[in-house]
């Protein structure tokens, strides 16, 4: 029996549609890595996410690491990069008071000993210095880490402006002599340590143990470079309420298929390789589901900075 057209037709169609889903795969994937900490360990301690990637989903995963927060927020906005496993939820805000739709939630970084969903931005000083709080740093040097980081700019400029007023444009009323961007947490810390100026912002997560840094943040990875005696070099003077931990992004027009599969392969890395995971976002921690309203406070604090601005 010969087939009929309809039959033809549907089986065209069919073979049509699988080619279009085939093709629609992307063959590259690009993971995009925030700035302003030590570029050389950042790459290595994503090395392994790359190999997991690659595997999972039979692409070439790209390492899209940039110098500052808004390289990967215009990679985002470009469709240039695909996924952050570690996003500034700043950034975030950037990125969706811009484009709502440029990206979805594919989960939250949530500590695996307390469960704890945050962090907080801290400011530090050196351990040998007469600061004992924020107050003690009126008429010194202090530094803030990128425009686009929450911990490193967006809460404290916020907390300051209240305490001190003023803005950064001012000093906060000439409470600080000078205030400078260093460019990252890392450069912050070190910028302390070496006598750059007298405070800076950082970031942490204030849980675990001190002398290791605690279980997320910017301590621990000064730590694990070359730095095992920072915390008995620093002090921490003053820390701010607690902020959510970053939001793991995917971008939202990567065709639905293959966003589906890269949903899953992110869940796959924490269960599977959860020690490569935890290299990856810079702490102990673990994926848990999140949803915009955790972000919101954030975004309306991104979006009254913006709107001072113009």
């Amino acid at each position: 029996m010969k087939p009929t057209l309809s039959i033809i037709t549907l089986l065209a169609g069919a073979i049509i549609s699988v080619a279009s889903h085939a093709a629609e795969a992307p063959k590259e994937l690009n993971l995009g890595i925030l700035g302003g900490q030590n570029a050389t360990q950042q790459i290595g301690d994503n090395q392994c996410v790359k190999q997991f990637m690659d595997k999972k989903l039979n692409v070439d995963t790209q390492l899209r690491n940039s110098s500052d927060y808004s390289g990967v927020i215009q990679g985002i906005l470009g469709e240039k990069v695909d996924l952050v496993l570690s996003m500034s939820p700043s950034s975030f805000a950037s990125v969706y008071l811009n484009n709502p739709n440029a990206v979805d939630l594919a989960g939250i970084v949530v500590d695996d000993n307390d469960q704890s969903r945050g962090y907080h931005s801290v400011v530090v000083v050196k351990a040998d210095s007469p600061y004992q709080k924020l107050e003690d740093l009126k008429g010194k040097s202090f530094a803030f880490a990128d425009p686009d980081s929450t911990s490193g700019y967006l809460i404290p400029d916020h907390v300051f402006k209240k305490q001190f007023g003023g803005n950064i444009d001012d000093k906060y009323k000439n409470f600080f002599s000078s205030i400078t961007f260093s460019g990252g947490h890392e450069q912050d810390i070190l910028g302390v340590l070496n006598g750059q100026f007298e405070g800076a912002v950082t970031w942490s997560s204030l849980t675990g143990d001190y002398n290791s840094g605690y279980n997320t943040g910017a301590f621990g990875r000064l730590i694990r470079a070359d730095h095992p005696d920072l915390m008995k070099q620093i002090r921490i003077i003053w820390q701010s309420p607690v902020i959510p931990n970053g939001p793991i992004l995917v971008r939202h027009s990567l065709p639905p298929e293959f966003k589906a599969k890269l949903m899953d392969a992110i869940k796959q890395l924490d269960k599977e390789d959860h020690q490569c995971f935890i290299k990856a976002v810079g702490g102990k921690q673990h994926i848990a589901p999140t949803s915009l309203a955790e972000f919101q406070d954030i975004i309306d604090l991104k979006r009254e900075l913006t709107q001072v601005k113009r």
